[in-house]
C-alpha cells in the first residue's frame, strides 16, 4: 500500500467525534485498557480519551500533508503508538514515525524478508527472549544473551532482526505502550572477539531504531528494579531455570501479523526517497548519547 494512495483518501476534520465512521476500510479503534490503565495513561502519557481520536487524525492529516509519500500505515492503532510514545505530542510523535520509517529504508539487510520464520536460528540459540512474568510496573522483561551467538553461524544482523521483532510484536500491546518495556542485556562470558562485532556503528544503527536508555548495572542493583520472583534462577531469581520455548512459539505463531505489517512498508527500491526521512539534530543526539554509558557488563534499560 503506498502512502500517496491512503493518504488521498477523504479524511474527516481534526476533532470529528467520529472519525472511524468516514473510514470503512481501515480498522475501527477500540481501546482495550483498564481503567486503571486509562488513568495511568492519562497522568503519565497525556492522554485523554475523550481526544483520542482527535489526536489521532491530527497526526495522520500531518503525515499526509508533510510526508505524502511515506507509505506508512494509517490505522488509528498504529498512530496512537507513536502518540503514547512521545506523550501526544504531535511533532515528536510525527518525527518519530519518520524515524521508524528512515531506519527501516537505510538497514536493508535487517528489514528485508523480517518475519520470524527468517530467524529460527536466533531464537534457537536463546540470544534473546521473553521472561514469563511482568515486573511490578506490569512490564515485560525482555533479555538479551550475547554469548549465546556463535558469530560463525550467522552474521550480527540476524541477532538485530530477532530483537526487533520481539519488541515490535510486544508493543502490539496496548498495556505494553502504556507501561513500557524492560530490557535486560547479559553481557557476562563475552569475547573481546565478540564484542568488536557490537560496534558503534551497530550499536547506535540499533538505538536508533528503538530509542533506549542504558544504564550500567549489577546483579544487586537489579535486584532493587526487578523483583527475585520474575527472574530466573540465572540472575539471582526464583523463578525456575529461563525457558525460551514458550516465548519462541508465541512469536513464530504470530508470522501472518508482521506479513500484514510489513507489506505497507516501502523499502529501499521504492518511489519514496529515503533523503526526505533524515532524522532530525534532536533525536540524533538522542540516539548517541546512550552510547556513552555502554560497557560490557550487565545492563538494566527502560
Amino acid at each position: 500500500m503506498s502512502g500517496d494512495s491512503d493518504c488521498t483518501r477523504t479524511s474527516p476534520s481534526v476533532g470529528s467525534p467520529s472519525d472511524n465512521e468516514f473510514l470503512p476500510d481501515r480498522p475501527r479503534y477500540v481501546c482495550s485498557l483498564s481503567p486503571d490503565l486509562i488513568a495511568k495513561a492519562r497522568e503519565e502519557l497525556q492522554e485523554k480519551p475523550e481526544w483520542r481520536l482527535r489526536d489521532v487524525q491530527a497526526l495522520r492529516d500531518m503525515v499526509c500533508k508533510d510526508y505524502p509519500t511515506l507509505g506508512t500505515c494509517l490505522d488509528d492503532a498504529f498512530l496512537l503508538r507513536f502518540l503514547r510514545a512521545r506523550k501526544f505530542d504531535y511533532d515528536r510523535a510525527l518525527q518519530l514515525l519518520v524515524n521508524y520509517h528512515s531506519c527501516r529504508r537505510s538497514w536493508p539487510e535487517v528489514f528485508n524478508n523480517l518475519k520470524p520464520s527468517a530467524i529460527k536460528a536466533v531464537l534457537a540459540s536463546g540470544f534473546v527472549t521473553v521472561l514469563p512474568h511482568l515486573d511490578t510496573e506490569g512490564r515485560h522483561v525482555v533479555c538479551i544473551r550475547p554469548d549465546r551467538w556463535t558469530p560463525s553461524n550467522y552474521p550480527i544482523t540476524e541477532n538485530i532482526r530477532a530483537i526487533y521483532l520481539t519488541l515490535e510484536k510486544l508493543i502490539q500491546s496496548e498495556e505494553t505502550q502504556v507501561n513500557g518495556i524492560v530490557i535486560l542485556a547479559d553481557y557476562k562470558g563475552v569475547s573481546l572477539s565478540k564484542a568488536s562485532h557490537f560496534g558503534p556503528f551497530v550499536a547506535k544503527k540499533v538505538i536508533g531504531i528503538l530509542q533506549f536508555f542504558l544504564h550500567g548495572s549489577d546483579l544487586n542493583s537489579l535486584h532493587q528494579n526487578l523483583p527475585q520472583r520474575i527472574l530466573p534462577e540465572e540472575y539471582g531469581g526464583t523463578s525456575g531455570k529461563l525457558d525460551i520455548a514458550a516465548w519462541n512459539e508465541l512469536l513464530l505463531a504470530s508470522e501472518e501479523d508482521f506479513l500484514h505489517d510489513f507489506s505497507q512498508l516501502v523499502l529501499p527500491g521504492d518511489s519514496s526517497p529515503s533523503e526526505a526521512l533524515v532524522s532530525g539534530d534532536a533525536e540524533e543526539k538522542q540516539s548517541e548519547e546512550p552510547l556513552r554509558g555502554m560497557k560490557p557488563q550487565l545492563y538494566y534499560c527502560y
